[in-house]
């Protein structure tokens, strides 16, 4: 490392750790690298909004939507290369729930583009929230 260079937050983080962090948050997490490749999802045994498998790694990610809208991603992937945008949000209804799902651009410290992280969340319990409730309140 060079004079005045910052140590990386997560330099000593065992990557068993960071898996479980990532496991523990209540989102489906994907990483697309910058070839529009799957390299990485969390939650691989537990329950997930839209299950895959291993197989999906190293899977060109249009492969893993609905030919009806891989124009859509093909959109979206080619914003965040270009720089145009850098996220972008939707939501569906999937039963009875609400899923938000978020897409956002993974740069380096000098704005080159690395790929994309998605968040999945189910909202249908956040959006019933009204008032406030401090930390530790019943």
């Amino acid at each position: 490392m060079e004079r005045g260079e910052m140590r990386p937050l997560i330099a000593d983080v065992p990557v068993e750790l960071v898996d479980a962090m990532l496991d523990a948050l209540p989102v489906d997490i994907t990483f697309v690298d910058s070839e529009d490749a799957v390299r990485y999802f969390n939650k691989e045994t537990k329950h997930r909004l839209f299950p895959r498998t291993r197989a999906v790694i190293g899977r060109k990610v249009q492969q893993c939507h609905p030919q009806k809208s891989v124009h859509l991603v093909d959109q979206l992937l080619g914003d965040f290369k270009s720089g145009k945008s850098d996220s972008a949000g939707f939501w569906l209804d999937v039963k009875d729930r609400k899923i938000h799902i978020s897409y956002f651009a993974v740069r380096d410290s000098a704005g080159k583009y690395l790929g994309c992280v998605g968040l999945d969340q189910d909202i249908t319990d956040i959006q019933k929230l009204q008032g406030e409730k401090r930390l530790l309140e019943p």
